[in-house]
């Protein structure tokens, strides 16, 4: 009853708020996989020449959703009355307050049917923008189609949207109601995209971001790697058009855009070797995706370090087995499982495809495993989950420095306790 409570107030304060100012626009990002790292670049873009206000961690949900679009910080103690009356304070002034944003990007997420409908209920976005539908919390979900009825929502109840035509299947159009519909991709298939001069380079890809308002490309150069990280800088570029951002802008925004933490972010690894750590999440789309990233590498060795993909319910043998086929032993010269499912569906896929196997049980054996492996100028992928899995554990035993162990994700104290705890005892023994 007290989060209901809670909850409801927020959601009052958000609607008054947008009432006081409605100068104020709205951009909301929802999406099985991709959401933080299209926001961040969103961001980027229109902070070219817009005040932009965001979370930039994953405040999405019922109680952390408002306050990331209120910009008020989330109290330690959510059964706090005290520290909610003092959060209630500060929003009472921030609505009072003239606007101190132009606009505000906020992605919006699901654990469960219903939740992202609800978001509808108090919020009337400018722009929604859908980066993909994948399987996701597929025990309450249950079917895709569950969950593209979900995602695609935020389309219906925003004024325009923008959705991912490469990673949104056309046959859940029937899910949009919106007319003012764009999409956006790396595809020819959709309106705004962008074309690489040549693949993607880790010191900048150039090519042309194309638009149907304008009639040429715009020449611009990005800085983030793999397909995925692509939509999420062509999704900025189309908001950004919409806005009415001048095309030098777009180009500065869109070369200013850098991979989030734990989203195929490059870091250098021992031996100059090449790390793409993109140890955040995983799902069956996003584990594809990374696969496909690094058979594009031109380098003498490569190593994908796979872990689990959690939340995928009954589907979950058959989304590792997969992704396990989609292991080619002519790419990839090692391929280390960490965790269960890996272990028992996506590995003997692998292996049957002809890879190079091995099941470890941590994220520290993995890590020390890859380190027996490796060999000068290698590149290697570690693509994890949050729940048990934890790859940023082993991507610091490669990291060339130290100090780029800030750049990885789940770096605060009690994250470290919680996986110095999980490790604990655990040796390594690695299991072919």
């Amino acid at each position: 009853m007290f989060k209901k409570f809670i909850q409801s107030k927020l959601e009052k304060s958000v609607k008054k708020y947008f009432i006081k100012h409605p100068e104020v626009r709205l951009v909301v990002v929802a999406g099985s996989v991709g959401k933080t790292s299209t926001k961040m670049a969103i961001g980027t873009v229109l902070s070219q020449a817009l005040r932009v206000r965001l979370h930039e961690g994953n405040h999405n949900s019922e109680l952390s959703a408002p306050l990331a679009i209120l910009g008020i910080e989330y109290p330690e103690n959510i059964r706090s009355l005290g520290q909610w009356r003092l959060v209630f304070k500060a929003i009472k002034q921030r609505i009072k307050q003239p606007a101190d944003v132009d606009v505000i990007i906020q992605e919006l997420g699901t654990d469960a049917p219903g939740q992202i409908p609800h978001f509808g209920t108090y919020l009337s976005p400018d722009i929604a923008v859908i980066t993909s539908v994948a399987p996701e919390h597929m025990e309450f979900f249950k079917t895709i189609e569950a969950v593209a009825a979900e995602e695609l929502t935020a389309a219906n109840f925003s004024k325009s949207v923008l959705i991912n035509r490469d990673d949104v299947a056309g046959m859940f159009a029937n899910n949009i109601t919106n007319p003012n519909l764009n999409t956006y991709g790396t595809t020819d298939m959709a309106e705004y995209r962008f074309e690489a001069d040549e693949y993607m380079q880790i010191e900048g890809t150039p090519g042309a971001f194309i638009a149907p308002e304008w009639t040429s490309g715009l020449a611009a150069t990005l800085h983030v790697l793999g397909e995925h990280s692509t939509r999420a800088a062509v999704a900025a570029g189309a908001v950004g058009v919409k806005f009415g951002l001048t095309p030098e802008a777009i180009a500065t925004g869109l070369a200013m855009i850098r991979p989030v933490s734990g989203r195929m972010n490059p870091l250098r690894g021992v031996q100059d070797t090449l790390i793409i750590d993109d140890s955040y999440n995983s799902s069956p789309l996003a584990a594809a995706s990374a696969l496909r990233t690094l058979y594009q590498l031109n380098v003498p060795q490569k190593i994908a370090i796979l872990g689990s993909m959690n939340e995928l319910g009954n589907i979950s043998p058959a989304a590792h087995a997969e992704v396990g086929k989609l292991c080619d032993p002519t790419q990839l010269s090692h391929l280390i499982t960490v965790g269960e499912d890996a272990a028992k569906y996506l590995a003997p896929a692998a292996k049957t495809a002809g890879c190079q196997v091995v099941s470890v049980r941590n994220a520290i054996e993995a890590g020390a495993y890859a380190n027996q492996l490796l060999e000068p100028g290698a590149a290697l992928l570690f693509k994890g989950s949050q729940g048990g899995i934890f790859l940023e554990e082993a991507v610091k035993i490669v990291l060339l420095s130290t100090s780029d162990e800030e750049k990885l994700v789940r770096q605060s104290p009690d994250w470290l306790k919680k996986k110095q705890d999980l490790f604990e005892g655990q040796t390594f023994s690695p299991m072919a």
